[in-house]
């Protein structure tokens, strides 16, 4: 397997203000939504698994405890996405220094999969395209694989931007990986709704 060669942080520290509870906890199928995405990344790459938290920080590590992620506390999750990548990237490099790439992934996509994870990085291997991309609703997102040599762009984000700044940037160096189910993400209680109810 790829255990070693890469990596998959998993982006879940914010507060989920538009549901109104932890989005990291809501069940699907069975299991909370951090824990299926988590599961799914540790078939892929063993313990290279970042976790990075933050609002309900001790909720989601008691969900992940019996699992082998490394939690990353994002102390000022409040400050936006891009203080989470930089948590994940930096808790990255203390852990797995040495990976080629890293797959970007949040915890309220409950369509991501084992398949996809491996389809973005066999994606990488078989281009040698530094950014590979999901894409849906026309446009690119998570979870999105980033070769280590964009590891310092990423740490220059600020503020609320996400990665989806750098699909622009160096667009010549990034491949789209259809990926339609990528669009459907929880953020109010009617998209839950709509997700169990199988709409």
């Amino acid at each position: 397997m790829l255990r070693d060669e890469y990596s998959i942080v998993i982006l879940a520290a914010g507060n989920s203000s538009r549901l109104g509870e932890p989005k990291q906890l809501l069940q699907y199928q069975g299991k909370s939504l951090i824990r299926h995405i988590a599961e799914a990344a540790l078939e892929i790459v063993g313990g290279n698994v970042i976790v990075v938290t933050g609002s309900n920080s001790e909720l989601i590590d008691t969900e992940l405890k019996d699992l082998p992620c490394k939690l990353a506390f994002n102390t000022a999750w409040q400050e936006g996405m891009s203080v989470s990548i930089k948590t994940g990237i930096h808790a990255l490099a203390g852990h797995a220094p040495h990976v080629k790439g890293s797959v970007l992934a949040v915890s309220d996509q409950p369509f991501v999969s084992v398949e996809i994870f491996l389809a973005l990085i066999h994606t990488f291997e078989k281009t040698g395209k530094g950014i590979i991309a999901s894409q849906y609703s026309d446009s690119l997102g998570t979870p999105a694989f980033f070769a280590a040599s964009y590891f310092p762009a990423l740490l220059q984000l600020t503020g609320a931007e996400g990665a989806k700044k750098l699909f622009k940037r160096y667009a010549d160096d990034v491949v789209p990986y259809p990926f339609p189910e990528g669009s459907i993400d929880i953020d109010t209680q009617e998209d839950y709704k709509r997700l169990i109810s199988g709409i």
